[in-house]
């Protein structure tokens, strides 16, 4: 079967005093979102068809499924397992905005600089429990695997860090955060039936390439 990780689009800056921040998307990720369904639809041939859609419970993925759950008929399956490894804190910064805080000398932005030079290297943020991060994610990704017919494509909508998780333990990587994932990119990965996995490619970005914000006028 083959396995799409989508990741989510662009959300808002959100900063909370009460509880974990669980943003919605910008215009731009809604316009991102809405890309999504053609990219998914070209990948239907060699006899895989697109025949569930899950997503993480977080908004961000949960509503960038949206427009591709409409356009397959299908329903969006929720997995609280392939939320991501912030999902309980009170602050969720996008990274493009993180980046301009490392790179400013704005000291109430210090904190935010600091973990995005930590993300750049690789490293998951401090606070965060790797090992309980990868074994949840393992398990929902074992069970989405599992339910699914050989010739399935199965898309899950999900998040930089859940898709990370995924290649790093497939492809028995150092860092937890190998690879850049940008706003709907594409990344999939292959199973056979005897089990063996294969990532078949990552971070594909073309149908979204001039929306990403590094991409945007003025940026």
């Amino acid at each position: 079967m083959q396995l799409v990780l989508v990741r989510h689009a662009q959300p808002e800056r959100l900063i909370t005093a009460d509880g974990p921040a669980d943003p919605d998307l910008t215009e731009i990720g809604l316009e991102q979102a809405a890309r999504v369904p053609d990219a998914l639809a070209r990948l239907e041939g060699g006899g895989h068809r697109i025949a569930r859609i899950v997503s993480s419970p977080q908004r961000r993925a949960f509503a960038t499924a949206g427009p591709s759950a409409a356009k397959f008929g299908l329903p969006v399956d929720v997995f609280d397992g392939l939320a991501e490894y912030d999902r309980e804190l009170p602050a969720y910064v996008p990274i493009e905005d993180a980046r301009k805080a490392a790179e400013g000398s704005d000291s109430a932005q210090a904190e935010f600089a600091a973990v995005y030079r930590r993300i750049k290297a690789g490293h998951l943020p401090e606070q965060i429990d790797g090992d309980a991060f990868f074994a949840r994610v393992s398990g929902a990704i074992e069970e989405i695997v599992a339910a699914a017919d050989h010739s399935d494509t199965v898309v899950a909508f999900a998040h930089g860090g859940v898709v990370n998780a995924l290649v790093q333990r497939i492809l028995d990587l150092e860092r937890p955060l190998t690879f850049p994932i940008d706003y709907c990119s594409i990344t999939r990965i292959l199973y056979s039936r005897t089990g063996n996995r294969t990532v078949a490619t990552i971070n594909e970005n073309g149908h979204v390439w001039d929306l990403l914000p590094r991409n945007l006028p003025g940026r």
